[in-house]
C-alpha cells in the first residue's frame, strides 16, 4: 500500500456551462474529459482507490463561473454548481471536499455566496478562475478595489482561496503560435501575472491573514521572484507594495503540485518556500492521477518526512482536516 494523500485541485463540471471551456481552445479528447468531469462516482473514485488518494478537493473546472458576464446569471449558475457540488460530497463525506465557486462580477454577491458556502456548506474554500467577464466582456482582476471587501470576507472565513488559471485575453504574441496556448504556457503567464498583482496591489498588507493557492508548482513565481524583487528595488515605479513580494509568496501562499510532476521544480520551490507550503494535487481529469502519484511514491530526492507533507499534511492543516482512526475527517 502507498502514501496516503489528499488531492487539493481536482475538478468537476456542470453541464449548463462545461463546453464554455472548449471556448477558443479545443482540447484534444474532450468527449472523455467531459464525461469524467461529469461522473465523479463513476470516474474519479476508482482513480482515488487506485492511487491511495483519501480525499480529492473539489473545484469547478475553468472558466466556469467566471466566463458568465451576465452578473445575475453568473450568481444563479454558481449557486446551481455549489448546490450540486454539496450533494456529491454529502454522499461521500470521507472522500470529497468541496471548494466554492462565486460569481466575481459582482463583488457583494461573490461574498454572500462564499459565506453560505463555508457556513452552510461546509466547503473549505473557494476557487477562482483567473478574471471575470463584466458587461459586454471587460475583464476584471481580483487585485481591483471593487473586490476589497470580497477579500475581508475570505479572510473573515479563513477561507483558502484557490486561484486558478484560465485563457488568456487577447494575447496576440502569440498568433500564429498556437502551440503555446492553455496550459503549455500562457495559463502560467496569465495566472502568475494576476498573482503578482494582488501583491502589488498590497492586498496582502491589508489583509495579512489572507491564504492564496497556486497550482502547477506556482505558475513559475517561485523560479521568477528574486528578479521580481531584484528589478523593482530599482525601478519600483510606484508599486503599493510595502515588502518585497517574495515576502509574500513565502508567507500568504501555498503551491500544489497540479500538472507539473518535476523534481528539480519542486526541489527549487522547496528551497524557495518551504516544504510546509507544498501540497499534493494531479489536475484529474486533465492529468492523470496514476502519473502525478507514482511520482510522489517514488520521489527520493526529499525527507521522508517532507513527502508526507506534501502528501497530505499541509492539506489537513490548510482545509482544517483532521485524522480520526487513520481517516481524514472534517473539523
Amino acid at each position: 500500500m502507498g502514501i496516503s494523500k489528499i488531492a487539493v485541485e481536482e475538478h468537476f463540471g456542470l453541464a449548463e456551462i462545461i463546453d464554455d471551456s472548449q471556448k477558443g481552445l479545443p482540447q484534444p479528447g474532450w468527449d472523455k474529459l467531459r464525461s469524467a468531469l461529469l461522473d465523479l462516482e463513476g470516474g474519479l473514485l476508482g482513480q482515488m482507490d487506485a492511487h491511495d488518494i483519501e480525499i480529492s478537493v473539489l473545484s469547478l473546472n475553468s472558466p466556469g463561473i467566471q466566463e458568465i458576464s451576465d452578473s445575475r446569471k453568473a450568481a444563479e449558475i454558481a449557486q446551481r454548481a455549489n448546490d450540486y457540488l454539496a450533494n456529491v460530497v454529502a454522499k461521500h463525506p470521507r472522500r470529497f471536499q468541496g471548494l466554492a465557486a462565486v460569481p466575481m462580477q459582482d463583488p457583494d454577491a461573490a461574498s454572500r455566496e462564499l459565506t453560505r458556502c463555508v457556513r452552510e456548506l461546509g466547503f473549505k474554500g473557494v476557487c477562482v478562475n483567473g478574471f471575470s467577464l463584466v458587461d459586454s466582456g471587460t475583464t476584471v482582476y481580483c487585485d481591483l478595489p471593487q473586490y476589497w471587501p470580497f477579500w475581508a470576507t475570505v479572510e473573515a472565513l479563513q477561507a483558502p482561496f484557490y486561484l486558478h488559471p484560465r485563457i488568456s485575453p487577447n494575447r496576440s504574441d502569440l498568433d500564429g503560435h498556437p502551440w503555446f496556448r492553455g496550459a503549455v504556457w500562457s495559463f502560467g503567464v496569465e495566472t502568475a501575472t494576476h498573482a503578482l498583482r494582488l501583491m502589488g496591489s498590497g492586498l496582502f498588507d491589508r489583509y495579512p491573514a489572507l491564504t492564496v493557492v497556486l497550482g502547477h508548482l506556482g505558475e513559475t513565481l517561485p523560479h521568477a521572484i528574486w528578479r521580481i524583487d531584484h528589478r523593482l528595488k530599482v525601478m519600483p515605479r510606484g508599486i503599493t507594495a510595502r515588502k518585497p513580494l517574495s515576502e509574500y509568496l513565502r508567507n500568504n501562499f501555498y503551491f500544489s503540485t497540479s500538472g507539473n510532476f518535476s523534481t528539480k521544480a519542486l526541489l527549487n520551490t522547496i528551497l524557495e518556500v518551504g516544504a510546509d507550503r507544498i501540497l499534493f494535487a494531479a489536475d484529474y481529469p486533465f492529468e492523470k492521477i496514476g502519473e502525478a502519484a507514482e511520482w510522489l511514491e517514488h520521489l527520493d530526492a526529499i525527507s521522508e518526512p517532507d513527502r508526507l507533507k506534501i502528501a497530505r499534511g499541509n492539506a489537513e492543516t490548510l482545509f482544517k482536516l483532521r485524522r480520526t482512526n487513520g481517516h481524514a475527517t472534517v473539523d
